[in-house]
């Protein structure tokens, strides 16, 4: 693993949205809450000006659901952090190599199972299998936003040629599993992305580690700041909503570091701090 230079990150995230008929609702915006981070934050939910308290649940990898009831009305919420030190590297779990080769909603990797042996050699190292499916991602998608559907997986991406974020993220990881490298979908803030939002990437084992790959290239990997980790999309949604009907007026998230972005030239194995 090549050391890296991790520098201080500030994030935020705001939405603003309507709920019309009675709800549930959890978002997923709070960094994750992991050994080693040193963050001070902040995390204001109103609706229709009166504070709201969530219930905070602490899922995977420090993910952190914060889930609260909603009659109607306009909900605003603020969230924004200071990360001054990164978090420890994410251990590989005894179960990940079970959990992460499955096939999941957004990311079919049995689907892919003839696909990769005509494209890939199956016996090259784990290692460069990772840098082969990057770069073969990278080729073969167009970063083009509002050229797919929330519901597209892995498969419709391949066959359009054209996505965003999570799109890439999701062929990544679907053409990983189909080469029985374990691999799973991160949400994360993203300082240098453009265009700025919430920003998804992926997540391979490579010799023990949990390594972090971005065949979009948008943003470089030492600046990004782990949310939340899970099978695909579906496991990383900023915002859920479990019954009414809620209409997104506005978001806007910005992530910054503390001077220069780091460089990152793709080749070195990166772990999310």
């Amino acid at each position: 693993m090549s050391d890296v230079t991790t520098p201080p990150r500030e994030v935020s995230a705001m939405l603003d949205l309507t709920v019309e008929a009675a709800t549930e609702l959890e978002l997923q915006i709070a960094v994750a809450k992991l050994p080693g981070l040193e963050v001070e934050e902040s995390l204001s939910i109103t609706v229709d000006g009166s504070h709201v308290t969530p219930t905070e649940i602490v899922a995977e990898c420090g993910t952190r659901i914060h889930r609260f009831s909603v009659d109607s009305g306009t909900v605003l919420v603020h969230y924004s952090a200071s990360v001054t030190s990164p978090a420890d590297p994410v251990p590989v779990e005894v179960g990940d190599s079970s959990v992460y080769l499955r096939p999941s909603r957004y990311a079919e990797a049995d689907k892919f199972f003839g696909y990769v042996s005509g494209e890939f050699d199956l016996d090259d190292d784990p290692a460069d299998l990772l840098q082969q499916v990057t770069r073969f991602v990278a080729r073969r998608l167009s970063y083009l936003p509002g050229s797919s559907d929330p519901i597209d997986g892995a498969a419709d991406t391949l066959l359009a040629g054209a996505g965003v974020c999570r799109d890439y993220a999701h062929l990544v990881v679907a053409l990983l599993r189909a080469l029985n490298i374990p691999a799973r979908l991160v949400a994360v803030y993203a300082p240098g992305c453009d265009p700025m939002d919430f920003h998804a990437v992926a997540e391979a084992i490579i010799d023990d580690r949990w390594v972090v790959v971005d065949a979009t290239g948008l943003a470089p990997r030492q600046s990004l700041v782990r949310i939340a980790t899970g099978r695909d999309a579906a496991d990383t949604a900023f915002l859920d909503n479990h019954r009414g009907t809620i209409t997104m007026n506005g978001q806007q998230v910005i992530a910054t570091v503390s001077g220069d972005l780091p460089i990152d030239d793709g080749k070195q194995q990166i772990s999310i701090g």
